[in-house]
């Protein structure tokens, strides 16, 4: 562990000099610290939403609250296990990093320099890594107990299991409200006074016209040269990031035991799957079949108990070690897992390759420029800021010195405008919309409005917030009040149809002739308020008869004809059933736990800072 103690310390030092985003009991976190989640947020979206993914999602006040605020709630439980006598050994730590696959060899051991290699990647210290893992040990101390108090009897099970598939047969008509608009108008007198009474929704907001400059570190990095030595010399050091381990074409069948499996399962499932073995050496074509009709792997057994290509480290030990044995297309088991038995095929080997430095130069090059600006972007920031500060009157200067472009948005912008997207920040919109900026025509303040991006700006031309009259807005008050009246109209004549329905006039209803089913699993597209009714009337005589307002203004009418139980849950339903609920109430005691904790600890948010 010697090394975690002297990599990267007087970055770790310089990198603490930063002003504070928040405080927990007097312990400051970092604005490197909040960048650095941001970033992570950045990356986890990303990868999640793919296509979809928009940075400007990132640039709203909510979400970097949300991100601050999961920092504090890691600093508030870190301090309350300290305060406990929670602590982590040095040798607990050295345990959870060396078992981390992604920083051990080709052989399964740690390595460490390919934990070193990966962390600077991540532009992360050891010191820093190390304090993280740390506190999330402390951080599954201190929730422990919290874990394995949570207890569901079988009783409570059984009776959210029926809530939630008890059905109910039912018919239902919508009363839609654009059928009435055509008999609705409002007079004169209602048009005035929606008007008088909604002064600030026929606003024309405060606008602008501007010209700005962005500062990021991907732009700057665009501006470096890499030699073609310099390209070559960073490929021969990371050959690593650009090797292809060996991957494996592997099928299974998988005859599952558990723990909790009795000996005398165990024995019947190891008998069950070397009959299996059996039919599978005396006639190997007859796997995928076989896997299909017996594996107890539901996600592989559907296309024969194939598993793709795998490589080293995903896989469980005992199955990698007999995969990685094997030669194409021979067929082994029984392989003992904690699953249980697999029988194992292997298809096809795809062996392990470098790519060649012509197919990975362009992103070496990229990689190069960027570390190139990163060392300096910091220093090359404060002089940007600088600049627009001390030459008020001109973004020219700093143009010119960072060689950026001069832009200017087509047409006039707003606190709410969310084009360009490098604009679209609050933070930004504030000093836009300062007394400085357009009474005194001077530069904004360079803004970070996202990681490693500034943005300063001027006002070339201001117009106040104006209110419009009420001819120019008179078309869209008739259409609103129109819906109003149309909605209210639509619920007069659905409450009217279902009283006359609960009287007893069944026939002025056409329900169609195809119910439909209905529980809370299944909602079969009803709103949760209609849902709600349904499940709440009284069904000791049948039909009967409900009606609510949908959230889109429609009337739902429907008639209830027939209670469906559900078939008694067995043992593995209840145990699985009880596990969710568990899991649930799991986490609603987590989040109380958390928030009385943020109760008992003092902590100052620094919203000028983040």
């Amino acid at each position: 562990m010697l090394p975690f103690l002297f990599w990267g310390i007087q970055s770790y030092r310089n990198e603490s000099q930063m002003s504070a985003v928040a405080k927990v009991e007097g312990e400051e976190i970092p604005r490197w610290e909040f960048d650095q989640a941001m970033r992570n947020q950045h990356d986890r979206l990303r990868d999640m939403l793919k296509d979809n993914f928009n940075s400007a999602m990132l640039d709203n006040p909510e979400m970097r609250l949300a991100v601050l605020e999961g920092l504090i709630q890691q600093k508030i439980m870190h301090r309350e296990a300290e305060n406990i006598g929670l602590t982590v050994l040095d040798s607990r730590l050295a345990s959870e990093i060396q078992s981390i696959s992604a920083f051990h060899d080709e052989n399964g051991k740690f390595s460490y320099q390919r934990y070193e290699e990966l962390l600077r990647r991540q532009q992360v210290t050891p010191v820093i890594f190390e304090g993280r893992v740390g506190a999330e040990i402390l951080q599954q101390q201190l929730l422990e107990p919290l874990s394995s108090s949570a207890m569901i009897a079988d009783t409570m099970a059984q009776t959210v299991i029926r809530l939630s598939e008890v059905k109910r047969e039912i018919n239902q008509v919508e009363i839609a409200p654009d059928q009435y608009l055509s008999e609705v108008n409002p007079d004169e007198s209602a048009i005035k006074t929606y008007y008088d009474q909604h002064q600030a929704e026929f606003l024309l907001p405060e606008r602008v016209r501007i010209e700005y400059l962005v500062l990021s570190l991907n732009n700057l990095a665009q501006q470096e040269t890499v030699s073609s030595e310099e390209v070559r010399n960073y490929y021969e050091d990371h050959q690593s990031d650009y090797s292809q381990p060996e991957e494996r074409s592997a099928s299974h069948i998988l005859i599952a035991v558990s723990d909790s499996t009795s000996d005398e399962a165990h024995t019947e499932a190891k008998r069950k799957a070397e009959d299996i073995l059996a039919q599978v050496t005396q006639d190997p074509e007859k796997f995928a079949e076989l896997a299909k009709e017996f594996s107890d792997d539901s996600g592989s057994a559907k296309s024969g108990g194939e598993l793709g290509f795998l490589g080293k480290g995903v896989l469980v030990k005992e199955f990698e070690e007999a995969l990685f044995q094997m030669e194409p297309n021979e067929i082994r088991g029984l392989v003992e897992t904690p699953f249980g038995f697999h029988i194992i095929k292997l298809s096809e080997i795809k062996s392990a390759k470098v790519a060649p430095v012509e197919e990975v130069e362009d992103s070496i090059e990229e990689t190069l420029k960027r570390q190139k600006v990163t060392s300096r972007f910091g220093e090359i920031a404060e002089e940007f800021s600088n600049i627009v500060y001390e030459q008020s009157d001109s973004l020219l200067p700093a143009a010119d010195r960072f060689n950026l472009a001069v832009k200017q948005p087509d047409g006039w912008i707003n606190k709410r405008s969310r084009e360009p997207v490098e604009i679209a920040n609050e933070k930004f919109m504030q000093v836009l919309f300062s007394e400085d900026a357009i009474k005194e025509g001077r530069n904004t303040d360079a803004i970070e409005v996202m990681p490693d991006t500034f943005v300063s700006a001027r006002v070339l031309e201001h117009k106040p917030a104006t209110a419009q009259s009420l001819e120019v807005v008179r078309d869209q008050i008739v259409e609103k009040l129109k819906l109003q009246l149309a909605a209210e109209k639509t619920e007069e004549k659905g409450n009217d149809k279902l009283a006359r329905l609960i009287a007893g006039e069944a026939e002025i209803v056409d329900w169609g002739d195809t119910p439909k089913t209905v529980s809370y699993m299944q909602s079969q597209g009803l709103d949760i308020g209609t849902l709600r009714a349904i499940f709440q009337a009284d069904v000791t005589r049948l039909p009967t008869y409900v009606g609510v307002t949908s959230p889109q203004g429609k009337y739902n009418l429907v008639r209830i004809n027939q209670v469906i139980e559900p078939d008694a849950a067995d043992k593995e339903k209840l145990k699985s059933f009880g596990g969710q609920l568990k899991q649930m109430i799991l986490q609603e005691e987590l989040a109380a736990y958390q928030a009385s904790l943020r109760q008992r600890y003092s902590v100052k948010i620094q919203p000028e800072s983040y």
